[in-house]
């Protein structure tokens, strides 16, 4: 596989692979599709069939008591995210098999956000004239919560051959 692997990087709306791959994924970005029902359809285009994509999706771990909570959170509406459940039934109704799942838990979440400490650090040094340096730029590191609402997970999903 290591001389079989490519990483592209880029606008993925319009970018299907030349010819169907084994695997494909969108980690983090479902945007990019409308959310996981366009993300899966995209990724469908390049995955050969009984091929494996790996989608990446936070998804509610509490429902959130107010609109204020929504937004602190990156979001614009409690609809942006499902709970868990209903996440894997929707791969489900897309015509998926969830064939793995891997769920982070408040330890884990803490720890990815952490890591993007040091890339906006760099991304400043490198970039400090940018015109979103400023809003780039922290007071200080936002702390773990145990209250998080929010869970990262990561799916995939075998289509039908």
């Amino acid at each position: 596989m290591a001389n079989g692997t490519r990483r592209r990087r880029g606008n993925s709306v319009d970018a299907t692979a030349a010819a169907p791959v084994d695997v494909a994924g969108c980690l983090g970005a479902t945007w990019i599709g409308d959310g996981v029902a366009g993300t899966v359809d995209l990724l469908r285009g390049s995955t050969r069939p009984g091929g494996v994509m790996l989608v990446g999706e936070p998804y509610w771990r509490r429902e959130p008591p107010d609109q204020a909570t929504v937004e602190a959170r990156h979001f614009t509406s409690v609809d942006d995210l499902l709970p868990l459940p209903e996440l894997v039934e929707r791969f489900g109704e897309l015509g998926c098999d969830v064939v793995e799942m891997v769920i982070t838990d408040q330890d884990g979440r803490d720890r990815y956000v952490a890591a993007q400490w040091m890339s906006i650090r760099r991304w400043l040094d490198a970039n400090p004239h940018d015109p979103l340096a400023d809003e780039m730029r922290p007071s200080s590191p936002p702390l773990p919560r145990a209250t998080s609402r929010t869970s990262a997970s990561t799916w995939a999903g075998a289509s039908s051959p």
